[in-house]
């Protein structure tokens, strides 16, 4: 039996094909949500609010280019499909995303979020493998960062630290036998500068702790070396402890490019970012790594099936679309 109570439909623990039936006939309920009906409409209707301000944005731009984004992210996921499913979670109702029309402009808040689901349920799966191929490899966890840019020269600071980067990688001193390399933005505090880092996940060799270790300090004057700068910048490194899974740090590797919240907080400055990120690479993949990770780094990616298992014998599914004036996703009749 399906109870309604504070506007989340529940199913009883003995729910059966029936429960899926009587969830369909909500659908000539047109005051039904997705929202009411799982706990992931929440983030739905969330990445899809601020997709229309991103829309918005795109649509005042002077750029031809920028304008057409606008059009594509406004009917982007207009139109959600979704399995239901036997499986339940404290008695809610599971639904497994079937079908949608993404846009797949980079910055739209809903392809940020499933572009980085795809790439966190790939890696649960391939890091798990490694582990097994590499059992006696260690993991570092490094963050490298530069001093804060003005936004119109990013691009121009990101080709300094990725030439920065291949030149560490290339030093005798370079410990890593596999890494996978993430950039991160955030804006700056004052509101118009921006803070690129780079976080990465690299596997060395159980000799590297008594042979060819590297301290806070070396690492940090490695750094300054390849970016051939006369400041010394921030570098992060902490090393996962042997009885921990290197996939405790998949969330942090291949998280967003940029945080939601930077994305719509200031108009200009994110028209800006677009323009200095056009092209450039978020993920990237090196050593022995690269040929379990390969795919990675792949642009036209399933964002649809991110690590979400579709039966489709005896599919019924339940449909919404975007309202925006309530920004709900309503029930399809």
């Amino acid at each position: 039996m399906i109870h309604q109570t504070k506007c989340k439909v529940f199913v009883s623990a003995q729910a059966s094909d029936r429960n899926v039936v009587n969830l369909l006939l909500l659908k000539h309920r047109n005051s039904i949500n997705l929202s009411d009906i799982s706990n992931i409409g929440k983030t739905w209707e969330q990445h899809r609010a601020n997709a229309e301000r991103i829309s918005n944005y795109y649509a005042t731009a002077s750029d031809d280019e920028l304008n057409n984004y606008a059009w594509r992210i406004k009917i982007c996921s207009e139109f959600l499909e979704f399995q239901l499913s036997p499986e339940q979670a404290d008695g809610i109702l599971k639904l497994k995303l079937s079908h949608t029309r993404f846009c797949r402009v980079r910055h739209c808040p809903v392809c940020q979020w499933r572009r980085s689901l795809m790439w966190k349920a790939k890696a649960y799966k391939i890091i798990p493998q490694v582990v097994t191929d590499y059992p006696k490899y260690r993991w570092l966890f490094i963050t490298l960062t530069v001093r804060n840019c003005q936004i119109w020269e990013l691009r121009k600071t990101l080709d300094q630290m990725n030439k920065a980067f291949k030149r560490l990688t290339e030093l005798k001193a370079w410990p890593a036998k596999g890494w996978v390399k993430s950039l991160e933005v955030t804006k700056g505090r004052d509101g118009v500068s921006a803070h690129p880092h780079l976080h990465i996940l690299a596997m060395v060799q159980p000799s590297y702790f008594s042979h060819g270790y590297l301290s806070q300090a070396k690492w940090t004057g490695l750094w300054q070396q390849c970016l051939r700068v006369d400041y010394q910048p921030v570098v992060h490194i902490s090393a996962i402890a042997k009885r921990h899974d290197p996939t405790i740090l998949i969330p942090e590797i291949l998280k967003y490019q940029v945080k939601e919240s930077d994305l719509i907080a200031d108009r200009e400055w994110f028209l800006e970012l677009t323009r200095q990120l056009h092209k450039t690479r978020a993920i990237a993949v090196g050593g022995i790594l690269r040929h379990y990770m390969r795919e990675l780094e792949e642009s036209n990616q399933d964002l649809i099936n991110c690590g979400e298992e579709i039966d489709k014998a005896n599919q019924q599914t339940v449909s919404f679309r975007w309202d925006r004036k309530s920004r709900k996703y309503k029930i399809e009749g």
